[in-house]
């Protein structure tokens, strides 16, 4: 089964242009890497909870919107590698400098699949 990395940021509503460009240029590299597929979301229906929401775990303001994300890895190892290969190329450390986002707000994490129908 599939390894995933999974995403959840807050964007400013004005910067989802700007978002959508950062990614498209960005998943061609995650493939090279050796990504099978990435996926990115711009929230369209995401509410508020009594105790706990996607808003609230990036702490969203009230003009940004919540996008969820994920890259699928035919395994951890390969991810793994990918995150090494990441980290030393100069085109990716290029994105750092003009995030549409407060990347400090991000959370993410590495998933095992446990059903792919």
């Amino acid at each position: 089964m599939n390894y995933v990395d999974g995403f959840v940021v807050a964007v400013p509503a004005a910067n989802q242009e700007a978002y959508r460009q950062m990614a498209a240029e960005a998943a061609p590299l995650f493939k090279e890497f050796g990504a099978l597929r990435v996926v990115e979301c711009w929230g369209d229906d995401v509410p508020e909870g009594e105790v706990t929401d996607f808003r609230g775990a990036v702490k969203a303001t009230a003009d940004e919107v919540v996008v969820f994300s994920w890259i699928e890895y035919p395994s951890k190892e390969v991810r793994d590698a990918a995150n090494q290969k990441m980290m030393s190329d100069p085109r990716m450390q290029a994105f750092a400098d003009r995030m549409p986002f407060d990347g400090q707000r991000m959370i993410f994490g590495g998933f095992t699949t446990l059903l792919d129908e």
